[in-house]
This record gives structure tokens, sequence and C-alpha cells, in this order.
């Protein structure tokens, strides 16, 4: 469900959003009681206007999306997650710097095919959370 410039994405839309992004994502991990959650929520707002033909942003409710949370081992409210051709490639954790956020965002959106070419994903299997 798209509202304004943000996908609200959920465990049955996830896969699917993933496999047909052709832009890199920025992905916040929130809790709706979350005060950190809240207080950052419009500055990422105003950066997916800003950044709307960059970058595709996406709110995911960590209730609502538990098997993504864990798969991706999100352990705090709220996260950010930067994806970049369907491999998580940064993540910023906790209240932020509007700021800092801004930043990487604009760094990531200029730098991250690089991060992808000059990586090696670890496999699934191997995680500290299971």
């Amino acid at each position: 469900m798209a509202n304004g410039n943000i996908i609200e994405v959920n465990d049955s839309n996830w896969e699917e959003m993933l496999a047909n992004q052709e832009k890199p994502m920025v992905v916040m991990f929130y809790l709706p009681a979350c005060s950190h959650c809240k207080q950052i929520e419009p500055y990422f707002r105003e950066y997916a206007a800003e950044f709307k033909d960059s970058c595709t942003f996406i709110m995911m409710n960590g209730l609502d999306s538990s098997i993504t949370v864990r798969r991706y081992g999100v352990r705090s409210a709220p996260t950010f997650k930067f994806f970049c051709k369907g491999k998580a490639i940064k993540e910023s954790v906790g209240l932020v710097y509007p700021s800092l956020l801004k930043s990487a965002i604009k760094e990531f959106i200029e730098h991250g095919d690089e991060c992808v070419l000059h990586s090696t994903p670890m496999p699934d299997e191997i995680s500290p959370y299971e």
C-alpha cells in the first residue's frame, strides 16, 4: 500500500517487492508504539519525497512482519536497512540524527551499486539469531 512517497510492506508482499524493485530501497522497520519511530518518521517521509526519483522508501511494521524481521536480524526499532539489487548492504539502528540519516541515504544512492559488487553474502544458514 502506497502512502505518498512511502510504500507500506509486510511479510505477505515483501518478497514480491524485493524481486521487482529496480531502484535502491531504504526500509524503515518500526513499531506502532515506538516513540523514537514517531520522532524520526517525519524526516523519513521528507527524505522519501526528496529522493523519490532515485530510491524507493518502504515502512515495515515489525508486528506485522515477524518473518522478515527475523530474516534480517532486526532487533530494535527503528531500524533502517538499505537494499541494493535485493541485497541488504547497510543499516542504521535506533533514533539517528536526521542529518545523518539523510547523508546515509545520499551516500547509499550514490555508491550502493558498488557495495553490492564488492561484497560477498553470508550463507542464509549462518545466523546468530537462531
